[in-house]
Formats: C-alpha cells, structure tokens, sequence
C-alpha cells in the first residue's frame, strides 16, 4: 500500500489533557483505527528554540526529545493531522511517502 510515513517531535514532559503528549498521540491513533505506532526516546537534540538536550547517567527527567512515528495509509495520515490541528496542538512533524506493507504472515 502506497501511504505516508509520520513522524513528529514532542519533548519528554509535554502534556495535553493531563496526558503525556507521547502517550496522548498513541491513544489518539488508537482510538481512530491506525494499525500501529511507536515512540522513540532521543540520546540528545535540540529544537526551535536552541537549547540541547543530553541523555546522562544522572539527568533531569523529562528534557529529551522524543519521536512518535506511525506508518499509515495517506486518509488515515489526513485524519490524524486534522484531529492535532482541531485539538489546538503545536508540534513539528515529517510526512513523508512511504510503502507500507507486511513480509510473510
């Protein structure tokens, strides 16, 4: 299947609605019917704003960025976009075309 490839960059500690905004996105997928997504942890990064954040052994929580990417067909890519942009979210985000398929099973 021809689709899109989303990914968007949220820092650790962000929230919306009480949420994890990592977590938020995941259950937001969910809820809407895409078939999987996954949530990647940053060793360091630096956004908009300037500012570098690094992974340490002892560190501040919550500082890192983080990746939520989801693999999905381009109407469900369509529909996740509209539900961030009505739910008043400010987030950074990649969309990119991708071929979305399954080996084997």
């Amino acid at each position: 299947m021809q689709g899109s490839y989303l990914k968007f960059f949220v820092q650790e500690k962000t929230r919306h609605h009480g949420k994890l905004l990592y977590e938020w996105l995941l259950e937001e997928a969910r809820r809407q019917g895409l078939p999987g997504g996954s949530v990647f942890r940053a060793v360091a990064g630096y956004g908009r704003h300037g500012q570098l954040h690094e992974a340490h052994f002892i560190e501040l929580a919550g500082e890192l960025p983080m990746e939520v990417v989801f693999a999905v067909s381009d109407a469900d890519a369509d529909r996740l976009l509209d539900t961030l942009r009505q739910a008043g979210l400010d987030l950074v985000y990649v969309r990119i075309a991708a071929e979305v398929g399954r080996v084997g099973g």
